[in-house]
């Protein structure tokens, strides 16, 4: 395991299940949907970790809700007005596989919309934490919800970002508001594709230039022509 692996280099590892979305209390609505609860639950988690002795430079790594968590703590915030537009039903919500209707439970526990602007008051704040240094994604989620421009982007404040992997695009009426799909997200970096096997020495590719020779006979192969 990473976790596993960083600890023995001596790394402190944390990974935190946040409640209303972890396997032990069970799921409840705003564990998927007040996503700006989760950066908020690091924090505190390391506030926790820095009283048992001095943190040093922090990185946050996540997958889906997770990721949004990383670069939350980076510096990136909600978007109020896309949130609202879902969590009022103005804007349809794509069914979570770990939580089929969702958004029905939600509208059960905020039936109105005055408790639905109560619940998001704050939603779109800083959240981040100026211990964290560096972040890393995968697949990230919640991506539509996120403020455009640079104040949206952790990269833009500084810190290194990695990003694996990025979620379907957005089809359909609710692409005005800039795909708020919880899983879709245009990648700032896309993972590294895995080595394609190379053909025999001396064997061409169809539609590909012929090997060429270097020193000693070796066969190499060359680099093939760039669309203009």
């Amino acid at each position: 395991m990473a976790g596993a692996s960083a600890a023995r280099a001596g790394l402190r590892v944390l990974a935190l299940d946040h409640h209303g979305n972890d396997s032990v209390d069970g799921y409840e609505p705003e564990g998927f949907l007040h996503v700006w609860e989760r950066p908020r639950d690091v924090s505190f988690a390391l506030d926790e970790l820095a009283r048992e002795r001095p943190l040093g430079p922090v990185g946050a790594a996540g997958f889906s809700l997770g990721a949004h968590t990383a670069v939350a703590l980076a510096g990136t915030r909600l978007d109020t007005d896309v949130l609202w537009a879902v969590l009022s039903g103005d804007v349809p919500l794509p069914d979570i596989p770990e939580f089929p209707g969702v958004l029905e439970a939600y509208r059960e526990k905020y039936p109105d919309d005055l408790s639905v602007r109560r619940a998001i008051d704050g939603a779109g704040a800083d959240l981040s934490d100026a211990r964290v240094r560096a972040v890393f994604q995968v697949a990230p989620g919640v991506g539509g919800f996120v403020t455009p421009g640079p104040g949206g982007s952790p990269g833009a404040r500084g810190h290194p970002l990695g990003r694996c992997g990025h979620g379907q695009p957005v089809r359909g009426r609710h692409q005005a508001l800039r795909g708020a799909h919880p899983h879709s997200e245009r990648p700032l970096r896309r993972c590294p594709r895995p080595p394609r096997r190379l053909p025999r020495a001396g064997a061409r590719r169809p539609g590909g230039p012929p090997p060429r020779r270097r020193g000693g006979g070796r066969l190499l192969r060359a680099a093939p022509a760039r669309p203009r």
